[in-house]
């Protein structure tokens, strides 16, 4: 049998994470990876997921953590974000939030529920690698958006059109994005604002990193603009998508979505033919150690991450050459480089990885047209002040050789 004859054309669209693999690479004692994109497991709250884990059985909940619950989410923890959001301007009900297995899940439903075959997705250039993958399912086309961008909304639908479908969303990582680190000011999410009224589409906020901020002034999220000018969650099109992977702890895989009730109605259907619900015994853990100690938390994570990024900022200044420019991020966890314009970021992994031991992400993969080859994305979470320093020069080195 010819499997390929029978998978269905949305797999010829699908390929593997750049990303994914090279974490495999931190299994490899002697290499430096500025690659992976994941918190430091030394930062987990251990010990209160240990208490809250033991709490669930000895307080007699554990046999409704075992067993199935609503596709909707564990109420409580519902009513918790739901407070988390009104502290950010966006007042909201339970009813408004569907809890989903990380905010990945999110976004391949977010692509379920609105792209057809050759629709359009308005992504930046770059964009987070794994929100080309989860919309790349429904075989849409991607269009580029900027906030600095004269395109006019005509331009948008006519390039839509050309490719037989509708402009439908746009997506867009406010915070500190994946991968610049970059963040949006609030011009210019009013301006994106403004942009999808005209067009007539929905807005996905990733916020995936919002909590990790380390200076500046936070700016309030494209939803809460909204609202401001609506007055009612109900009468918005951004959509906003949340993790608990950032800051408590990926592996249980608890993120949400909070949006008008006539969006999260048709994502708890889709939830229900997926795969129920997600882990009740995770979101009840969440939701003991989100309601007791999140702020601490974050306290905690922002205190050490932005550490981080300062020591590598200072050892990118010490040790690249002239022609190597590079993001300032005001929090998150990544500083994108853009190296000189000859230069490809793939062969550069390559070379780096066979000669000084260093990874990181090429940055190709981050553009829906395959272009830009000549950057890469370095993450600083989970490397220490030494290892930070020893990897920037190991690279710096390397690209002395070659620019």
């Amino acid at each position: 049998m010819n499997w390929q004859d029978i998978f269905a054309t949305r797999m010829g669209r699908m390929k593997a994470s750049e990303i994914r693999e090279l974490l495999k690479l931190l299994d490899q004692p002697d290499i430096i990876s500025f690659a992976g994109g994941i918190p430091d497991p030394a930062l987990f709250p251990q010990a209160e997921f240990k208490a809250a884990l033991n709490d669930i059985f000895a307080s007699g909940q554990g046999t409704d953590a075992l067993q199935y619950s609503v596709s909707e989410g564990y109420k409580p923890l519902r009513d918790w974000i739901a407070t988390q959001m009104a502290a950010l301007g966006i007042p909201c009900g339970a009813d408004n939030i569907l809890i989903t297995s990380g905010s990945q899940q999110a976004l391949d439903y977010l692509g379920k529920l609105m792209l057809s075959k050759n629709d359009t997705a308005l992504v930046n250039w770059p964009t987070y690698l794994g929100a080309l993958g989860a919309f790349n399912a429904y075989e849409p086309q991607f269009d580029q958006i900027s906030a600095n961008s004269n395109r006019s909304a005509t331009d948008y639908v006519q390039t839509a059109a050309s490719h037989g479908g509708q402009a439908k969303f746009a997506y867009m990582s406010v915070d500190f994005a994946n991968p610049t680190g970059e963040t949006m000011d609030r011009r210019a999410r009013l301006s994106m604002l403004d942009l999808a009224n005209e067009l007539d589409i929905a807005i996905v906020e990733d916020a995936a990193y919002q909590s990790l901020r380390y200076d500046g002034e936070a700016i309030p999220p494209i939803l809460a603009l909204e609202i401001e000018r609506t007055g009612s969650i109900e009468d918005c099109r951004t959509i906003y998508c949340g993790s608990f992977s950032k800051t408590l702890a990926p592996g249980l895989r608890v993120g949400w979505v909070c949006a008008a009730k006539s969006v999260i109605q048709p994502l708890v259907l889709m939830k229900q033919a997926a795969d129920l619900h997600s882990s009740t015994i995770n979101q009840i853990a969440i939701h003991k150690v989100a309601s007791t100690g999140f702020d601490a938390q974050i306290e905690k994570i922002r205190a050490t991450y932005s550490q981080r990024r300062d020591h590598m900022l200072n050892a990118l200044t010490t040790h690249m050459p002239k022609g190597v420019t590079w993001t300032k991020p005001e929090g998150g966890m990544f500083i994108w480089v853009t190296l000189p314009p000859h230069l490809d970021g793939a062969k550069l992994l390559a070379q780096s990885l066979k000669t000084q031991k260093v990874a990181f992400v090429p940055g190709r993969a981050f553009f829906a047209d395959g272009s830009s080859g000549n950057t890469l994305r370095l993450s600083f979470s989970c490397a220490d002040e030494d290892t930070i320093n020893t990897g920037i020069n190991r690279l710096g080195q390397l690209l002395q050789s070659v620019v």
